[in-house]
């Protein structure tokens, strides 16, 4: 799978988790799905991405 295609879902997972997690146990996880909204909102602006950086580490292709 290509880098972009696991960070896209990698940021869907996190933004749903945060979801349930708000509805089910506490108010506070809604906090994790904004510092996720925030991180995709740099990463367009300055086109770093410390995901991308970790999976390139790890040795996924583009």
């Amino acid at each position: 799978m290509k880098k972009e295609r696991i960070i896209r879902a990698f940021a869907g997972i996190m933004i749903l988790s945060s979801v349930l997690l708000t509805h089910f146990v506490h108010i506070n996880w809604l906090w994790l799905a904004v510092f996720v909204g925030v991180n995709l909102l740099q990463s367009s602006v300055t086109k770093f991405c410390p995901l991308e950086k970790m999976l390139s580490a790890a040795g996924v292709k583009d």
